[in-house]
């Protein structure tokens, strides 16, 4: 949930910590649900973040501050891949890149 928080940049919802608000109410709430049974397969949720250029680094440490790993950074300054602890992968693009089109992992 941490991670999730600091990569979104959003904040907790009064009254449900289990989800999280955009604070600016553009994007889409999260709902984060404890499942009773480990699910051990890969990315079981996948989410794009776009940011600002100048935000993505700030945005990218917050996350990893908050327990995430970078998977990848091979396009760096337009496109990073981190992994929550149970290796969901969220990709963070920055908004307003003119250069080539990122590859897809």
């Amino acid at each position: 949930m941490r991670l999730w928080r600091a990569l979104l940049g959003y904040a907790d919802r009064a009254k449900s910590p289990e989800d999280l608000i955009d604070p600016q109410r553009r994007g889409a709430p999260f709902y984060f649900q404890q499942m009773d049974t480990p699910r051990p397969q890969r990315n079981r949720m996948h989410v794009d973040v776009w940011v600002p250029y100048d935000q993505a680094e700030a945005r990218i440490a917050a996350a990893i501050a908050a327990g995430g790993r970078l998977v990848s950074d091979a396009h760096a300054s337009s496109h990073w891949v981190l992994a929550d602890p149970e290796g969901n992968e969220a990709c963070v693009g920055t908004a307003g890149w003119t250069g080539p089109e990122p590859a897809r992992r």
